[in-house]
């Protein structure tokens, strides 16, 4: 067994045991493992134990992923801040988006994704904690914005993401989670029809799945930890 197989096995034990005290079925969590930064081998690791969602930052980086291992039936989602020039290539290469926080953005990802291809799914990120420079949509300005990327063609509105503090602690973390679910709560009795939870990441799964989480974004506790900077989103 390889050691990305055996961390991904302690992965879904965490998964499980988080999901039954929030007396929960694990199937209603999805595990996407984060694999920035990390070569196609990786992946490849991570598929010999089953995986097949995997989530990337950087659109150039993923591309050659991507292209490599399209054999494999793989589920790709870029999780990282979307920049104006990359929506063509993420609207070419990624079946999921979960960082949409501007009409903009979502408007070019609508109008560049392949009319043929099912929508693509996304997911609006909200800076849940108000943090300076962080990247997502104000809770207050979130049903307006999800109500205008609900209408868009060829993009689905999946639910909602976001990061809180990285150095925050588990009751910090819950109390934004919490948040989360509950904006998405308040949009659903609005009429957007919405079902995904993107939040928790290797530090703090458990808090997410207690508060609804529906995809757990993981990355270094099944490939370890990174040598590049970037964006945290696992």
């Amino acid at each position: 067994m390889n050691a990305i197989v055996a961390n991904l096995q302690v992965v879904r034990a965490r998964i499980a045991a988080a999901a039954r005290a929030a007396g929960r079925d694990p199937a209603s969590v999805r595990l996407l493992a984060v694999s920035k930064t990390w070569p196609a081998a990786a992946v490849h690791a991570a598929c010999e134990g089953g995986q097949r969602a995997f989530g990337e930052n950087y659109a150039q980086e993923a591309s050659g992923k991507i292209a490599a291992l399209a054999g494999l039936g793989l589920e790709w989602h870029f999780i990282g801040p979307v920049q104006g020039n990359k929506t063509r290539a993420i609207a070419d290469a990624f079946d999921w988006v979960h960082s949409v926080d501007r009409l903009k953005i979502a408007e070019r990802l609508a109008a560049q994704r392949d009319a043929h291809r099912p929508p693509l799914q996304v997911c609006l990120q909200v800076n849940i904690g108000g943090e300076a420079g962080k990247a997502g949509v104000a809770p207050e300005e979130a049903a307006p914005l999800a109500r205008a990327l609900a209408a868009l063609p060829r993009l689905r509105l999946r639910g909602l993401m976001c990061i809180p503090e990285a150095d925050g602690d588990a009751a910090l973390w819950r109390g934004r989670f919490a948040c989360l679910r509950q904006l998405l709560q308040q949009l659903t009795q609005e009429g957007i029809a919405l079902d995904t939870l993107s939040m928790g990441m290797s530090h703090d799964l458990e808090a997410a799945i207690a508060e609804g989480a529906t995809i757990v974004r993981v990355g270094t506790a099944l490939f370890g930890a990174r040598g590049k900077a970037g964006t945290d989103a696992s």
